[in-house]
């Protein structure tokens, strides 16, 4: 389709996305099963310092029983793989989830905009805890070669939330960095 299927939301904050009646759906399969994270944008020290090394990981996205969704994610770190799942639980409007991070900190995902087949835009923010100031936007896709007019919405909807260029980053295929492969 020519865009027309595409869940569209305006501001930040959870709920403020203006999510149409139809949002129920993202807990259809059309919204579950595999995504990679393709892209992400953030303002915090951590992840300027470490957007070089960082890569492409791939998520799983599975129905939980309060009617959340568990978000399981597999990323490589000092070349092991390492899996995380998250319990990300209904919050207010649909299509807002929070979770709890291991240093307990309170983060709110929004879907910002998703066409369920290719891509989807969310937006993460710390709302209680040592990682409130923590905002986050990410790219998912369903394939690991995201098409070039997905990357240029997801910097577009990253620029209108405040990132900037430099913070602003689209990832290699697990296993493409210099310094994940080859070498012990």
């Amino acid at each position: 389709g020519a865009g027309g299927g595409a869940v569209r939301c305006g501001a930040v904050r959870c709920g403020a996305w203006g999510v149409p009646a139809d949002w129920r759906r993202v807990l259809s399969p059309q919204f579950l099963g595999r995504w990679f994270t393709s892209g992400l944008a953030s303002n915090s020290s951590w992840f300027l310092e470490k957007k070089k090394v960082l890569s492409m990981c791939k998520s799983a996205v599975a129905p939980a029983a309060d009617g959340g969704l568990n978000l399981t994610s597999t990323f490589l770190r000092k070349d092991q793989c390492e899996t995380r799942t998250l319990l990300l639980r209904p919050a207010g409007p649909p299509g807002c989830y929070s979770y709890t991070s291991p240093r307990d900190s309170t983060h709110e995902v929004s879907v910002a905009e998703t066409d369920y087949e290719t891509y989807a835009l969310l937006y993460t923010e710390g709302v209680r805890g040592p990682g409130r100031d923590f905002h986050m936007a990410t790219l998912y896709s369903r394939t690991q070669t995201p098409r070039a007019e997905v990357k240029e919405k997801f910097t577009t909807f990253a620029k209108s939330l405040g990132f900037t260029e430099e913070g602003i980053v689209f990832l290699p295929k697990t296993g493409e960095h210099t310094n994940l492969t080859g070498g012990d």
